[in-house]
């Protein structure tokens, strides 16, 4: 039925978005259009585009799957990404780092308070 699927990511300011993406995630467009940015990631794509609306910021919007969180999380601390971290009934991060059984997952906000994920699923 469905061939494949894709995420779209409202930016308020997209060169700083474009700046984001490189800089702190290490991904260059894909394709650029008027309308706005694709990026690849794997095997699927995303999309960044302008716009005078607001974020939420209060759910997930876009999860990124690694084999490897802990090193992730330290590689994007580097580059300057800062994490969120929770402690509240049911999520509680440590270095940054929500366990779920087996599966683990860490969240930040994008420059443009999109609220993604990494996740490291068993």
């Amino acid at each position: 039925m469905f061939e494949s699927v894709y995420t779209t990511l409202p930016a308020s300011d997209l060169g700083r978005a474009k700046r984001f993406y490189s800089e702190k995630l290490g991904l260059n467009p894909e394709r650029e259009l008027p309308a706005g940015v694709f990026y690849l990631c794997g095997e699927t794509r995303f999309f960044v585009y302008p716009t005078e609306g607001k974020p939420s910021g209060t759910h997930t919007q876009m999860d990124l799957r690694t084999t490897d969180i802990e090193a992730t999380v330290a590689e994007l601390k580097a580059r300057g990404v800062v994490f969120e971290e929770y402690d509240m009934p049911g999520i509680k991060t440590i270095s940054s780092v929500a366990t779920f059984g087996k599966d683990k997952v860490a969240w930040f906000k994008d420059s443009e308070g999109n609220l993604l994920s990494i996740a490291q699923f068993d």
